[in-house]
């Protein structure tokens, strides 16, 4: 499977929810990512513990369109896909 990357931007706690709700809806693992810190991104709190004013890398192996097009709603400005 494709390893598909994604950096996003979560201005606040609502668009930090809706991103969480987002992902939960997803049946594979996602890890959310800034600096060294990895998070599950379905858990709200580990998302909720980083620095909101900066980029983050999401990252799963999956396919789910709904929440694809979530991100590049959210992200233009996709990465790549490896």
């Amino acid at each position: 499977m494709i390893m598909k990357q994604y950096k996003i931007m979560l201005p606040g706690v609502a668009e930090a929810k809706e991103f969480v709700a987002a992902a939960t809806k997803c049946d594979f693992d996602i890890d959310v990512y800034y600096n060294r810190v990895t998070i599950d991104a379905k858990s709200i709190l580990g998302v909720l513990s980083l620095d909101l004013t900066r980029p983050l890398t999401v990252e799963f192996n999956g396919e789910n369109e709904e929440f694809e097009t979530y991100l590049m709603e959210k992200a233009p400005s996709r990465i790549h896909a490896a």
